[in-house]
């Protein structure tokens, strides 16, 4: 095997690490292709375990991304949300145990805004993709103990904002099915029994399309925010490019309703659902974080025809 199809074979393994830790399917396409380069410059023959040094190098460059992150996203246009994954995307990683599913959810993606890069880098690779604390020590230049102490600091911090229901595709459609039959009936009522009593509703634009930076907080004011969003407007169709069609599908792992014009998405609302009901929407609309969605979008084979259409 060459030195590139050795890199080859690990790049799904890494773009799925990278994608946990910034949050970005195209800065981790960055921080692997990097590590390429890097890989490519190494003399090769003097490493011993290729995986273990791919980690550690992809792990540091994603820190040190993480770290300019937070500057760059206090100029932020709006508020800063992950970019969603459609079902099937390779970078979504493994999702064989309720613990990788439930790190790469994206109610998941955005606590882990809150934690430190190390505590990030921590979580991740203990919690997502089973590496020994020895292992994420050599990676991190940590003593055993202190990747012990960071993982569990982190961990309470995610477990402390959470209250996730794990849920299947099937069930996943019913929910959106429902969350849109209320969104569309005009009434804030329905929506009001759908939503949790202190349930949240924000969406990130990026400066690039309308999207309200303070969140909309409470049912009734969720729901009132709601209705006017799936109320269909000219406006809204002129600054799009279109008329929107309304799917339901999974992003991350959760409910998610997908508006789509002329195969291109043009937004993601990730519903983050909890036994009490649903207690987040979470709109994502800047076209620069759905681009990927969009080529996967356009490449699929889908006959179901929309739920709804704007």
């Amino acid at each position: 095997m060459s030195d590139v199809d050795r890199f080859e074979a690990a790049r799904p393994r890494l773009e799925a690490i990278a994608y946990r830790l910034l949050g970005s399917a195209s800065e981790a396409e960055d921080a692997v292709q990097e590590t390429f380069l890097r890989w490519q410059a190494a003399d090769i023959e003097r490493i011993k375990v290729a995986e273990a040094w791919l980690t550690k190098v992809l792990t540091n460059f994603c820190l040190n991304q993480l770290t300019s992150a937070r500057a760059r996203r206090e100029t932020y246009v709006g508020r800063w949300l992950p970019e969603p994954l459609l079902a099937g995307d390779p970078m979504l990683g493994p999702a064989d145990t309720a613990e990788q599913r439930e790190s790469v959810s994206y109610a998941v993606l955005v606590l882990l805004e809150r934690l430190s890069p190390n505590e990030r880098a921590v979580y991740v690779l203990r919690e997502a993709f089973d590496y020994a604390h020895r292992e994420i020590a050599e990676i991190l230049d940590l003593t055993e103990a202190a990747s012990q102490q960071i993982f569990h600091r982190a961990k309470k911090h995610v477990a402390d904002g959470k209250a996730r229901t794990d849920i299947d595709e099937a069930a996943a459609k019913r929910i959106v099915e429902e969350f849109l039959a209320a969104a569309t009936s005009g009434r804030t009522e329905p929506l009001v029994r759908l939503l949790t009593q202190d349930a949240v509703s924000v969406g990130d634009g990026g400066g690039k399309v309308p999207a309200r930076a303070k969140a909309f907080e409470g049912a009734l004011a969720v729901a009132k925010f709601l209705r006017g969003m799936f109320k269909p407007a000219e406006a809204k169709r002129a600054h799009i490019g279109g008329t929107p069609d309304i799917y339901a599908t999974t992003a991350n792992g959760g409910p998610a309703v997908v508006a789509v014009v002329d195969g291109r998405v043009v937004g993601i609302a990730c519903l983050e659902v909890t036994a009490e009901g649903i207690a987040a929407v979470r709109n994502q609309v800047n076209p620069d974080k759905l681009a990927r969605a969009s080529r996967q979008w356009a490449a699929a084979d889908r006959r179901e025809p929309p739920l709804h259409t704007l």
